[in-house]
């Protein structure tokens, strides 16, 4: 039905909520007494990865799972992650990675910041606290360099791989939490709309997909900045660009 089939593949960490994670983590360290939860949405065996964010640090975790959420686009993915935040509550700061390395649209995390109405910063490199308590000052990048925001909490961010390194995870917090419960939270758990979610709930509909032909073998050269322009140069006259 032209979905992934995601029960014939491997579970991993999405590598940028690795970084979203560790960003957690740090304003959890700097700010005793907060608190870090991991929520994703998937098949039941998702929450092994769910594990593995409690073992670097993580307090808690939610698993999002039922057969009606399968097959979601991202509109009905932010819609049922969305109905699960409301569901945990008491929450300041949502923090994902900035895309999944299936879908690279980037858009699950915005979505879930307009359903839950809250202020949104994407593209984010650094991310501090301040003394007020209920500000973050931002550092997003941009195709020009960056900005510095402020954002009220609660809000939502996502994270950039270059924000930060994501820790291991540690045989210490392994030893503490190899046995902490996960909680799941089914369809009946969650207050949704089943029109809104799975197949359903997605307008969006993939007519084809196809493996990407090859390109061509380049060129290797190994020159100094001079040079490597004029070879640019050549190269774009060549082929009448200029």
């Amino acid at each position: 039905e032209g979905t992934v089939n995601r029960g014939a593949l491997p579970a991993i960490f999405n590598p940028e909520d690795l970084n979203a994670l560790e960003q957690a983590l740090r304003l959890k360290e700097q700010h005793p007494g907060s608190t870090v939860g991991v929520l994703t949405m998937g098949p039941p065996r998702a929450g092994e990865i769910i594990r593995q964010g409690l073992y670097r640090g993580a307090d808690t975790g939610w698993l999002l799972t039922d057969k009606l959420f399968a097959g979601a686009d991202t509109l009905a993915t932010s819609y049922a992650l969305a109905t699960a935040i409301k569901k945990i509550g008491d929450v300041d700061i949502v923090i994902g990675g900035r895309q999944a390395i299936d879908g690279d649209t980037a858009q699950v995390g915005p979505q879930i910041a307009e359903q839950l109405d809250l202020p949104q910063v994407s593209y984010v490199e650094s991310v501090a606290l301040q003394s007020d308590g209920r500000t973050l000052h931002v550092r997003k990048a941009t195709e020009e360099g960056y900005q510095r925001l402020e954002a009220p909490l609660p809000c939502l961010l996502t994270v950039l791989a270059s924000a930060n390194k994501p820790r291991y995870m540690s045989v210490r917090g392994i030893m503490e939490t190899f046995d902490r419960e996960i909680e799941c939270l089914g369809l009946a758990d969650v207050d949704v709309d089943e029109t809104k979610i799975g197949l359903k709930g997605s307008p969006t509909r993939v007519m084809k997909s196809f493996t990407k032909g090859a390109k061509a073998k380049g060129q290797l050269y190994e020159v100094d900045a001079e040079e490597a322009a004029d070879i640019i140069v050549q190269k774009l006259k060549e082929k009448f660009i200029i």
